[in-house]
């Protein structure tokens, strides 16, 4: 296996359909990641929760997940399993992400999601944010909808506890949901990380790399 860094990490975008999405997918990933670069700029949008209890407890969640991070945070209120009637309005949101600056990385739902709302945001992603490194993180649910990635993030047995103590303290309106519990976060955590030597990972999809050992010089390649 071949490790691969960005080459400055600056800024990271946040991108998720519903309050949760984003730190169940990448949770680990996110306290790894700020704490090795302290101070980045992490700006997350959210589609959904906007002006409800999701709203509050993904702000919360967010600020323990993003330590020591300049956070910004917009959570839109579209109508939870309805974005793909929302299309115009979502694009509109990521497209003001777009105006903010140049993010480093950009995490946001994996391509294979079945959820119509996740769909929905992959699909937009790559129309506004043509050049960036995107990272497609996975959600375990009901759909089976999981597909092999390509992409890990090592996390420590610490780290990966860490996590999933921290979905359960900031998510309370998600306790009763079956899926939502400590087995699934880490089992799909464990699986990763067998897949990538190391006991513990976070996994994702990435739909383009392009590897070079200089600057690109010339015109524009044609996609």
């Amino acid at each position: 296996m071949l490790s691969l860094l960005p080459e400055r990490l600056d800024r990271m975008l946040l991108l998720g359909a519903h309050c949760d999405d984003i730190v169940i997918g990448a949770g680990g990933s996110l306290l790894e990641l700020c704490r090795a670069h302290p101070g980045v700029r992490v700006t997350a949008m959210v589609l959904t929760g906007g002006g409800s209890l999701r709203e509050e407890e993904e702000r919360a969640a967010l600020a323990a997940f993003c330590p020591g991070a300049q956070l910004e945070i917009v959570v839109h209120d579209m109508p939870d399993g309805r974005v793909p009637t929302r299309w115009e309005r979502a694009k509109q949101a990521v497209e003001e992400m777009r105006g903010l600056g140049e993010p480093d990385l950009i995490l946001a739902p994996s391509p294979h999601d079945a959820h119509q709302d996740h769909r929905t945001l992959a699909e937009i992603v790559p129309t506004v944010f043509r050049d960036h490194l995107t990272l497609g993180y996975e959600i375990l649910k009901w759909e089976g909808d999981l597909a092999q990635p390509a992409v890990y993030l090592p996390l420590a047995e610490p780290v990966l506890r860490e996590k999933v103590a921290k979905l359960h303290e900031h998510y309370g309106s998600q306790r009763d949901r079956n899926w939502f519990d400590a087995e699934t976060f880490a089992g799909l955590a464990r699986i990763r990380g067998v897949q990538c030597h190391a006991r513990y990972a976070e996994a994702f999809h990435a739909s383009k790399l392009v590897l070079g050992v200089a600057p690109l010089t010339g015109p524009d390649p044609v996609d």
